[in-house]
């Protein structure tokens, strides 16, 4: 194997384990479907500042790592 595919090995080793640690730090959703159409579903000031909170950046951070993850493992994948 050569350098750079060691070097993107690593990142994607990396990237998994943040990935891992950063999906386990999430909330359950308690509520699932059956929130759907009932009470739940009016918009209130805590569900349209959500993405302020640490629930909104960990949510961005898993779908950046959970992409940065598949792009390494295509970019490894084409190097071989």
């Amino acid at each position: 194997m050569s350098t750079i595919s060691w070097v993107l090995t690593v990142l994607l080793v990396i990237d998994a384990i943040l990935l891992v640690i950063v999906v386990l730090l999430q909330n359950g959703r308690e509520a699932g479907l059956g929130a759907i159409g009932g009470a739940g579903s009016a918009d209130s000031y805590w569900s349209r500042n959500k993405a302020n909170s640490m629930e909104g950046a960990l949510s961005r951070y898993t779908k950046i790592l959970g992409a940065l993850l598949l792009i390494l493992a295509l970019i490894i994948n084409f190097t071989r």
